[in-house]
């Protein structure tokens, strides 16, 4: 299992602020837009950031999304090295298999794969 891209997921109360302040900082273009998730992205060199309202389906919000290229594989590893699961392996409408872990400092991390 590799990770295969990594990005910052920030808390905002008002996604059009977000969207101005990122803009100005170069991320102008949406790559992905849920409503309560949005991901702001630099034309050309692929940096990125989201921004998350409140997360749909889970329990608690994620601080960050690590994209994987197995998550079954990650999600059995989490386990038997018995970190906590905060968000089960779910398969989601948007396309995507995730789980959430809490990290040993405690922040909740996404870990993620495109179906």
């Amino acid at each position: 299992m590799r990770s295969t891209e990594v990005i910052t997921n920030l808390h905002t109360d008002d996604v059009e602020r977000a969207r101005e302040f990122f803009g100005f900082l170069g991320l102008t273009e949406e790559r992905m837009n849920l409503g309560w998730v949005v991901r702001f992205t630099s034309p050309g060199s692929g940096a990125c950031v989201q921004v998350v309202t409140r997360d749909a389906t889970a329990p608690e919000d994620s601080a960050l999304t690590i994209k994987v290229d197995d998550v079954d594989a990650a999600h059995e590893e989490a386990r038997r090295r018995g970190h906590e699961i905060v968000h089960p392996l779910t398969d989601e409408p948007w396309g995507i298999r995730r789980f959430f872990v809490r990290s040993p400092d405690g922040q909740v991390v996404n870990v993620a794969q495109h179906v």
